[in-house]
């Protein structure tokens, strides 16, 4: 219960900064995005102290040990990947308008006999 009223506190947090941006409209655009960005942070913080926060917050950490065991291609590999998949997109669209006039000229000219 006591993390629901919480999550509550924190929405109405953010709630908070959003209509502060309304409220300061006569103000520099600065201190209204100030606004924004406090409701953001002191929601956010509260959020942080819940049950469902905190596991948030080893999942994230986990998120990161994680993507630092991922062996990242090499600059290039990356780039004879890239060159082979352009490769074959331009191989394919050769392929692909080759059909696209062999079947205009069967349809058209044979068929229909529209070009003559």
């Amino acid at each position: 219960m006591a993390d629901k009223l919480k999550f509550v506190l924190a929405l109405l947090l953010v709630a908070a900064g959003i209509a502060g941006f309304y409220f300061l409209a006569e103000q520099a655009l600065v201190l209204r995005v100030l606004a924004v960005l406090l409701g953001l942070v002191a929601g956010g913080v509260v959020a942080w102290f819940t049950q469902p926060g905190q596991r948030f917050v080893v999942l994230a950490s986990e998120s990161v040990v994680e993507a630092k065991k991922v062996v990242w291609p090499s600059r290039k590999e990356t780039l004879q990947t890239t060159g082979i998949v352009f490769a074959f997109v331009l191989v394919m669209a050769i392929i692909l308008w080759i059909t696209d006039k062999g079947l205009e000229w069967v349809l058209y000219d044979l068929v229909l006999g529209w070009r003559k």
